[in-house]
């Protein structure tokens, strides 16, 4: 990681505080600092398009704006601060080193569960969703509802190194069964996620059913080889609206699945750069009405951007792409334990139930009132909600394995 100083992986000493930092996870010097302001104010742009606003692209004008408060205004050493009072550790998975965070549950034999996150986000966005699964009661809740919480991150983001080798064998949802099962002890677990954090959970369930006791999701994998002939019209509908938006918006996907290192040069040089590739996917994959600010503060893109930014990630973070185009991903095929899918109105995709069941065994399907993609930091509150009502009934399934010596 060439620009951020990020300590070496260690397993963490189970006598200590749990929720206690060994050492902060990020550490930016001050002349990383001012090289990236530098960078910033001496930005090259691009010869401006007879266009409005976000037609073609990211809108100019507020990129430039965004650039300048980065440059001038922003105040990382803040966001530093409170990055590294996160309840962070970092496991050794069989020499493969992951960062994640915990959360302690306010209640005693509470339901472990594991958050995973998507692109182009980092566990900054699980944040505030965790504190609400963790500690219920501050949000009007019952403390009863409590879970356990761990928010990995995933390999090549930020604060997890990529996994050292491009082959099939290696697999983030196994990564996660060994955290969650062998380091932390947890016999019976649950799992959440979104975007390629869907993927992940749906793969951990498939492949772990002994120890995944739910999960809940927010987007579904598609089913295996389905006979069109059996499409539903409502299907029919989601497939035709799927190959639209894939025509429209999913070049980002197509050239992160094929050309991914012809692109990561100019985005790990110019942070401008970064930040107008991001920015463009929060604005048009979230509930913003086309406004950015309804749904983001300056800082926390800004913040997401430096992460990328100084972790020197945002090429790793194309890896999930790739592997899964290049068939280095499991596919998944059927998800036997039950299953709730969440489904946001501004999210990419809004699948019927019908088309979930194909693949999944689904016994809860909330289609929201509002949210988008990045559901967990736009609706916390309507997602924990929803997380906490479908697996208070998956409780009593738990016995939790005892904690490691």
């Amino acid at each position: 990681m060439p620009n951020a100083s990020v300590p070496n992986a260690a397993v963490p000493d189970p006598s200590t505080d749990p929720s206690a930092n060994p050492s902060p996870v990020i550490q930016v010097t001050d002349a990383d600092l001012d090289d990236l302001r530098a960078r910033l104010r001496a930005t090259r742009w691009p010869e401006p398009w007879p266009v409005d606003g976000w037609e073609a692209g990211t809108d100019a004008a507020e990129l430039r704006r965004l650039v300048t408060y980065w440059a001038t205004g922003y105040e990382w050493r803040t966001h530093e601060a409170a990055i590294n009072a996160l309840p962070s550790h970092f496991a050794d998975i069989d020499g493969t080193p992951v960062h994640y965070l915990r959360y302690e549950a306010e209640h005693p034999d509470a339901l472990p569960i594991v958050l995973t996150h998507g692109w182009p986000s980092t566990v900054l966005e699980l944040t505030g969703l965790a504190e609400r699964l963790a500690t219920p009661s501050r949000y009007g809740g019952d403390a009863e509802d409590a879970f356990t919480v761990i928010v990995p991150s995933l390999p090549g983001f930020a604060f997890s190194p990529q996994r050292p080798a491009l082959t099939k064998a290696e697999q983030t949802h196994d990564l996660w069964h060994r955290l969650m099962h062998d380091h932390l002890g947890f016999r019976r677990y649950a799992a959440h996620g979104g975007d390629l954090g869907a993927g992940i959970t749906s793969r951990l369930a498939e492949a772990h059913p002994e120890a995944v006791v739910a999960i809940h999701l927010l987007a579904a994998a598609a089913p295996a080889d389905p006979d069109p002939a059996s499409l539903t019209p409502e299907e029919t509908a989601h497939l035709a609206t799927a190959a639209s938006w894939q025509a429209e918006e999913g070049g980002y996907m197509h050239q992160q699945s094929t050309r991914p290192l012809t692109l990561a040069p100019a985005l790990s040089d110019s942070p401008a750069g970064l930040l107008s590739w991001i920015v463009e996917k929060y604005r048009a994959w979230s509930d913003s009405g086309g406004d950015l600010s309804t749904r983001f503060s300056d800082d926390f893109v800004l913040t997401q951007a430096s992460l990328y930014w100084f972790t020197g990630t945002i090429s790793t973070s194309f890896r999930p792409y790739y592997e899964y185009a290049h068939d280095l991903t499991r596919r998944v095929r059927r998800v036997d334990v039950p299953t709730a899918l969440a489904v946001f109105p501004a999210d990419l995709a809004q699948p019927p139930r019908s088309w979930a069941e194909r693949t999944y065994h689904l016994t809860r399907y909330t289609r929201m009132p509002r949210g988008g993609h990045f559901a967990a930091h736009e609706e916390p509150a309507l997602l924990a909600d929803d997380i906490t009502a479908f697996f208070r009934e998956h409780r009593s399934h738990l016995r939790r394995a005892p904690r490691p010596a």
